[in-house]
């Protein structure tokens, strides 16, 4: 592994320090390099560089914003047994807490960026004079991102929709219920799913949703910080409805209340929040039932019930 990793990043210098990192779906470890000090994870799925390159993508999109800080991806490549490894800068972080307020700022400027380039779009539309079309971003009018980033090892399609409710069913519900009848076949999650999944469009009924650019899996074991402040890795990201982004930051440990209060300074809760919340907790069940087992089947047929009453 270290020859390739020397040849790959075309460094003499290449020294492991700190202790190997094993988290739920990839291991990693930090090398002293030429350039400067990276993080390695590597993965021995076949999947791997799918996964790696959603990551990478996701990575940049969010360090374009110039709004969250996140690790700068370096390189994504194939190892010779299987599997592929992600090459990222190094980041010495610790756990949230003294910075959430600001990464609650932060990430709501995040969720209103693509809002403000809709805004100024607008406004420029109507300027005799406007500037022509260069280099800057541009207002993104769909839901979905421009490649496959994976939530966890599952990939998730995110092909362009007009409609959110559309994208969200199809896309995230329907296809981690598609896993679950393939891999459990459970009749009682199908039969509640059959109901639930038809009273969705209705949740969103009034509402109007500008696609936001998300980190797409924020929980507590993605975010961190260090003195110059919060930090979050990890991504899967994807132009969605910004609430999809709160269900998982409240879920598994959950943020610092600091962080919520300083979110909804910026993003108060539209009318309907808490039933919404519900099917964006019930994705993340689901998605957890898919990768850990049944422990996972009890709080997703429970949401489903609650989304019913």
């Amino acid at each position: 592994m270290e020859q390739l990793l020397r040849a790959e990043l075309r460094t003499a210098t290449l020294r492991p320090f700190g202790s190997p990192g094993a988290g739920c779906i990839s291991e990693g470890r930090a090398y002293d390099t030429d350039a400067g000090p990276v993080f390695v994870k590597v993965n021995p799925r076949t999947q791997a560089r799918q996964m790696f390159e959603g990551e990478l993508a996701s990575l940049e999109a969010l360090r374009s914003t110039g709004l969250v800080r996140a690790p700068r991806p370096i390189k994504v490549f194939d190892l010779p047994g299987g599997g592929a490894a992600f090459v990222m800068e190094y980041l010495k972080m610790r756990g949230l807490s003294s910075q959430a307020a600001k990464l609650g700022d932060q990430v709501a400027d995040l969720h209103l960026y693509n809002q403000k380039l809709r805004d100024k779009w607008r406004k420029e539309e109507h300027t005799v004079g406007r500037r022509a079309e260069g280099g800057e971003p541009q207002y993104v009018t769909k839901f979905g991102f421009h490649t496959v980033t994976c939530c966890g090892f599952i990939p998730q399609v995110n092909e362009w929709q007009d409609d959110w409710s559309t994208f969200f069913i199809r896309h995230r519900l329907q296809a981690q219920m598609d896993l679950i009848e393939k891999d459990y076949g459970d009749r009682e999650a199908r039969e509640l799913w059959s109901q639930v999944q038809v009273t969705i469009p209705d949740l969103f009924c009034g509402l109007e949703i500008v696609p936001a650019l998300l980190h797409g899996d924020l929980w507590s074991g993605n975010v961190a910080e260090d003195d110059s402040g919060p930090i979050i890795y990890d991504p899967a990201s994807f132009y969605g409805h910004s609430e999809f982004e709160l269900a998982i930051a409240l879920m598994f440990g959950g943020f610092p209340r600091s962080f919520f209060t300083a979110y909804y300074q910026k993003m108060p809760k539209a009318p309907g929040f808490d039933k919404r919340l519900l099917v964006y907790h019930l994705f993340n069940y689901l998605n957890h039932w898919n990768h850990f087992g049944r422990e996972y089947r009890s709080p997703s047929l429970s949401t489903m019930r609650k989304l019913l009453k």
